[in-house]
């Protein structure tokens, strides 16, 4: 397929690899390439698509990698090419045919709280900036706004879009006290020395190329993968004794939890998926224990969604230091009266930082139990009088209920939706309570490894509020209202080189952005690029 004059462009869209994800997502989709041709009828240009309507499935998205190798065969590899994204997408569908390609890319994004596109399309750049291709990338609710117009004009013209990174300093450790230097030093040269062990079980979760951390650069870090596999999980899920999953289960029962139990297992949460995923977890560090792990990530999403309950809960367990004790065949307690930093959808960037944030944490004194989150959705909120954009920030697995407020006592399961995990399972959900962090994301750029580190807030809203946002995305999920100091929405969009972002609360007294200088140091330390993102 070649464009015809140098006023036309290709599209493709990717994905996901679940058809009711796309069944559910198509009108969407079909609504969002409507208005992309109407704003570039605006400038003159036409759309083609590259790939039809498929009568059978019910959708026309590319849902697997060698039909997107077939697809891109048919593209002229030098003509303009939008990659337009209303649903969450797996990366690996359009990756090869966008490594070869010579033209122009447009990453495009619907910025909507129900139809996950800009989660999708952030994961496609992060993945591309791993990939080392050119691209541009533009996000809008209905593409008529005037930031959106005007970026796009100058792509049609360029080929290339020029955004705001004034938010983006370099980090340098020059004003850091001895004292703080020598405490992110001491942990980067104990983690060199010692060796870590980050226990992956089984590699590329939903598409994530970008969350694949080559050998070669996470082995400079000190850290070194178990490659483990779903099918170990689950058979050591099968040696768990009903009366231990019982004792995990009484544990969180004691402590306030509480589980939206129904009787039908097609499509409510019942107490029979919950003992599962008790044995999940209990599983999870055994197996931990037994190839000495100090980090790690379940990927579930593909394989083990066919076979237990979801994983969430037992994700958010485990980054919690206070949590229901698990014994070897030995009796003895396994990381007792520790955390077992885990990340989620097997993020090994997330990995990274899970591992090092929780251990810094611990050295400052501070909570260091931790977590990544979607940057799901976000909208202006006025609080306190005060115009602020609050980012939604949620995630199936991994958010600890020492984030939550009421801890415990705040935390419900609820069931995960059946069209997506059709065995069942619940969250481990709560709403994130007020207070400082510092966030940051790991990435991979010119085949080396950066992190950029912000500090922001969380912010209470009310009751009304959290309930609508979460009916606009997905209810089952814990929440963060979080708000970033110094960044725009648009400069993050621009700038953030994944669909996750790591989060920690600073708490008590201690300030903040000393906090982030000293993470930044210690990533430093390990030889990890950093920037500072919203403080100069």
């Amino acid at each position: 397929m070649t464009a015809k004059n140098n006023k036309q462009a290709i599209l493709v869209c990717s994905g996901d690899l679940r058809p009711s994800a796309n069944l559910n997502c198509w009108p969407m989709q079909q609504k969002m390439e409507e208005m992309l041709q109407t704003a570039f009828d605006k400038l003159g240009w036409s759309i083609t698509r590259a790939h039809d309507y498929n009568a059978e499935k019910g959708h026309g998205f590319i849902d697997y990698q060698h039909e997107g190798i077939k697809v891109f065969r048919n593209i002229d590899k030098d003509a303009p090419l939008i990659v337009a994204e209303s649903v969450w997408q797996y990366s690996h569908h359009v990756l090869a045919g966008l490594i070869a390609h010579r033209g122009p890319i447009l990453v495009v994004a619907n910025w909507d709280g129900t139809y996950p596109g800009l989660v999708g399309a952030m994961n496609l750049t992060g993945s591309l900036t791993k990939a080392e291709v050119a691209y541009s990338f533009l996000w809008s609710k209905d593409f008529t706004d005037s930031f959106f117009m005007e970026k796009l004009e100058e792509w049609t013209e360029k080929g290339t879009i020029t955004h705001d990174y004034s938010h983006v300093h370099p980090f340098k450790a020059d004003n850091l006290a001895d004292a703080d230097r020598h405490i992110a030093k001491d942990l980067a040269q104990r983690i060199l020395e010692d060796r870590i062990v980050m226990g992956v079980f089984d590699e590329g979760c939903m598409g994530m190329f970008n969350a694949i951390v080559p050998d070669a650069l996470i082995h400079k870090l000190g850290i070194f993968k178990e490659r483990l596999s779903q099918s170990t999980l689950y058979a050591k899920m099968l040696t768990v004794s009903d009366s231990d999953a019982e004792s995990v289960l009484t544990w969180m029962l004691d402590k306030g939890m509480k589980f939206d139990w129904g009787q039908d297992p097609v499509t409510e949460l019942t107490r029979e998926q919950t003992i599962e995923q008790c044995k999940m977890y209990i599983a999870a560090l055994r197996l931990a224990d037994e190839f000495g792990c100090d980090t790690i990530g379940i990927q579930y999403q593909q394989g083990l969604k066919d076979l237990v309950a979801a994983s969430d809960l037992v994700e958010g367990l485990l980054n919690n230091t206070e949590r229901p004790p698990v014994y070897n065949d030995k009796g003895s307690e396994l990381y007792a009266g520790k955390a077992l930093p885990h990340f989620n959808e097997v993020d090994e960037c997330a990995g990274i930082d899970g591992y090092v944030t929780y251990h810094l944490w611990n050295k400052l004194g501070l909570d260091g139990d931790n977590t990544l989150h979607d940057l799901r959705y976000g909208e202006d909120y006025k609080v306190n009088g005060v115009d602020e954009f609050v980012w939604v920030f949620l995630i199936s697995g991994a958010a600890p209920a020492s984030h939550f407020i009421n801890g415990y006592q705040g935390a419900d399961s609820l069931r995960q939706p059946a069209m997506f995990f059709k065995k069942g399972g619940g969250t481990l959900r709560g709403i994130s309570r007020p207070g400082k962090i510092v966030w940051s994301r790991i990435y991979i750029d010119n085949n080396e490894l950066f992190c950029d580190i912000g500090t922001g807030k969380v912010m209470e809203l009310p009751a009304e509020e959290t309930e609508r946002r979460w009916n606009l995305t997905d209810k089952q999920w814990p929440i963060m209202h979080g708000v970033l100091d110094g960044v725009s929405r648009d400069q993050m969009m621009a700038k953030h080189k994944a669909n996750h972002i790591q989060v920690v609360y600073v708490d008590g007294e201690f300030d903040v952005r000393r906090a982030a200088e000293i993470k930044a140091a210690t990533m430093q330390e390990l030889g990890i690029k950093v920037n500072f993102c919203g403080i100069s």
